[in-house]
């Protein structure tokens, strides 16, 4: 069953979160992040790792990230993953990822530009 809203405040900040959450799939932004979505990436937690991810950007105000989703990049033993593109144009493969290392690129890597190599796929 579907939460009531009680109050004008309550409204207010559903409004403010769909706009956030809705703004951050748009874009293009300074840096871009492509969760693979598949369906070995789906079976292997990629919804979740879609959802730490906008949940960490929003929660950190980070305004210039786009997320998006695609289909199966074919490494289905690395799932669930995501292509960064960041702002200096460089691209990483982040693979087997769980919340905690989600939480953790984007703290290191989407805010503090430092790549976070252990969780990045060798090509």
């Amino acid at each position: 069953m579907a939460k009531r809203i009680k109050s004008p405040e309550e409204l207010r900040n559903l409004r403010d979160l769909t706009r956030a959450e809705t703004d951050i799939r748009s874009g293009p932004k300074e840096v871009q992040i492509t969760v693979h979505m598949g369906t070995c990436g789906i079976a292997a937690g990629a919804r979740d790792v879609l959802a730490q991810l906008a949940e960490d950007v929003h929660r950190a105000s980070i305004e210039n990230v786009t997320l998006k989703q695609s289909g199966c990049l074919g490494l289905c033993d690395q799932e669930p993953m995501f292509t960064l593109i960041d702002k200096t144009g460089a691209k990483f493969l982040y693979g087997k990822l769980d919340k905690k290392k989600v939480h953790e690129i984007v703290r290191e890597h989407v805010l503090g530009g430092k790549p976070v190599v252990d969780y990045t796929l060798k090509a």
